[in-house]
């Protein structure tokens, strides 16, 4: 008898858990998560709703999502929010992060986002930190700008970098792109799990869906890239 009712107790509880798992997708079934820390899945301050991409530089799945990214973000007027999870096995992709901080926080955020752009275009043709260099250097002289002898001299850049992939080793990130479209009670994982489509063309959709969860309408400020681990 006892033994009977620990297993009805322990069906409810998964019955309730997947009941909440179903209630925190806002289109369709979503791909499962193994997140932990999930009280990182919200949006920025003023904002109602965000799309929150952890990502390479040199991931071809971040390349492809990309666009899809920008797309989504352009036609709802959301945050797109970008935090920095570069892989060890790639071994430039590091110091692009710290590249494209420099750009964002001493010279503009609107070219560091080009910069990333153009990165993502241009991964066939950066394979090292050399590779990386060169590139960075010509685009710079493309753009009226050089490069510094020190892009990060005292730290604080890399500091930003590390405060993105420790962010995203307490949510349990596994694959990049990782992108969730988050409202302050609700999420959506869409990409970056070992199961599920994967598709970032349902970017849009979700988000789409997620407005409607919230009336409808964006966030006051209108659609914002933040890549720097100060707007928190």
């Amino acid at each position: 008898m006892k033994i009977r009712t620990l297993l009805a107790c322990v069906a409810l509880l998964v019955a309730m858990g997947l009941g909440w798992s179903a209630e925190a997708q806002f289109l369709g079934n979503g791909p499962r998560d193994k997140f932990r820390d999930t009280s990182i899945l919200r949006p920025p301050a003023g904002s109602k709703i965000a799309i929150l991409v952890f990502e390479d530089l040199g991931c071809p799945a971040c390349a492809r999502a990309h666009p899809y990214e920008l797309q989504a973000a352009k036609e709802t007027h959301v945050t797109l929010v970008r935090r920095d999870f570069p892989l060890e096995a790639h071994i430039w992709t590091f110091q692009g992060a710290l590249l494209a901080r420099y750009i964002q926080d001493r010279i503009s955020p609107q070219l560091a986002d080009q910069f990333r752009s153009d990165v993502f275009a241009s991964q066939s043709l950066i394979s090292s930190k050399d590779d990386l260099y060169q590139f960075t250097v010509a685009w710079l002289q493309k753009h009226g700008k050089k490069m510094p002898s020190q892009v990060d001299p005292d730290g604080s850049l890399a500091k930003e970098v590390n405060a993105d992939l420790e962010l995203g080793k307490r949510l349990n990130i596994g694959f990049t792109p990782t992108v969730v479209v988050v409202t302050d009670k609700a999420y959506q994982v869409v990409c970056g799990t070992a199961e599920g489509a994967n598709d970032p063309a349902q970017i849009l959709p979700v988000v789409k869906a997620a407005l409607a969860t919230v009336g409808g309408t964006p966030e006051k400020s209108g659609h914002a890239a933040v890549k720097s681990s100060t707007h928190r």
